[in-house]
């Protein structure tokens, strides 16, 4: 591809992006985990069930690895077998924190300079289990330690969710094996 059309077309997904953010419902003051503590959070998580989107469609054995970088920020790294296309994808991003490490407040990108909306909006003392909300309505994870989470853990989640305004009927509970 030459230049004048990767320029284009670099131009046209940064005006997609733009325009779709703004578009869509953001929440605003979400309520995250106050008293945050990031190293704990470090380190390896299944996820349970998900607000399914693009990159994650048809998923399964999805875990995401988080570890500390050199400048304090994240490492993201996800990865999941994608049934349809009979293969394994990964995507490595890099995770700030929005105001202090203290705040489950995040921020996450895997493309460039445009950041998503990562929060941990509950988590038990042990770090066990997790709840994370997008920054808006259609990006919601319950995140697990194991491969399964326990069955009041997981009414506790769907309870707050559905109160916070998520429709919890479309969470797709991805397969762990």
């Amino acid at each position: 591809m030459d230049r004048k059309k990767s320029l284009l077309l670099l131009a046209a997904v940064a005006a997609g992006t733009t325009l779709y953010n703004l578009l869509k419902p953001v929440k605003s003051n979400i309520a995250v985990v106050q008293g945050f503590q990031k190293e704990k959070y470090l380190g390896e998580w299944y996820e349970i069930a998900r607000m399914d989107f693009y990159w994650e469609k048809n998923l399964k054995n999805v875990l995401a690895t988080y570890a500390l970088n050199d400048d304090s920020s994240i490492q993201v790294n996800n990865q999941g077998y994608d049934m349809a296309k009979e293969k394994y994808k990964q995507s490595i991003g890099r995770a700030k924190f929005v105001r202090t490490e203290e705040e489950g407040a995040l921020k996450v990108s895997f493309f460039g300079p445009f950041y998503s909306g990562y929060n941990v909006v509950m988590i038990d003392d042990d770090y066990r289990y997790a709840l994370v909300f997008g920054e808006n309505l259609d990006y919601m994870w319950i995140l697990s330690r194991d491969k399964t989470i326990p069955d009041d853990v997981k009414q506790k989640y769907l309870a707050y969710a559905r109160r916070s305004g998520y429709a919890i009927d479309k969470l797709v509970w991805t397969l762990q094996e």
